[in-house]
């Protein structure tokens, strides 16, 4: 897993990418819906409620897949 912060013109930034099985194929947009969940024991609010935060902020939760495999999340916030 990879953490990173920093700016891109007027925008904060915090990137977080892993290495998992990466995004549902078929709707990489449902990982946003809340309690889609693909794991046992997950409750599926955390993307939902991440994406929620960033529009109370005026900003944004965007995601990719990471090459060969896993995920990239990338929070994008105005500069106050």
């Amino acid at each position: 897993m990879r953490l990173a912060f920093g700016l891109e013109e007027d925008q904060v930034t915090l990137t977080v990418a892993d290495n998992g099985p990466g995004l549902p194929v078929a709707d990489p947009e449902g990982v946003f819906v809340p309690f889609f969940t693909t794991k046992a024991n997950g409750s599926g609010i955390g993307l939902t409620l991440a994406r929620q935060i960033a529009l109370g902020h005026g900003g944004r939760l965007e995601h990719r897949a990471a090459s060969p495999h896993g995920a990239i999340f990338q929070m994008l916030l105005p500069q106050t």
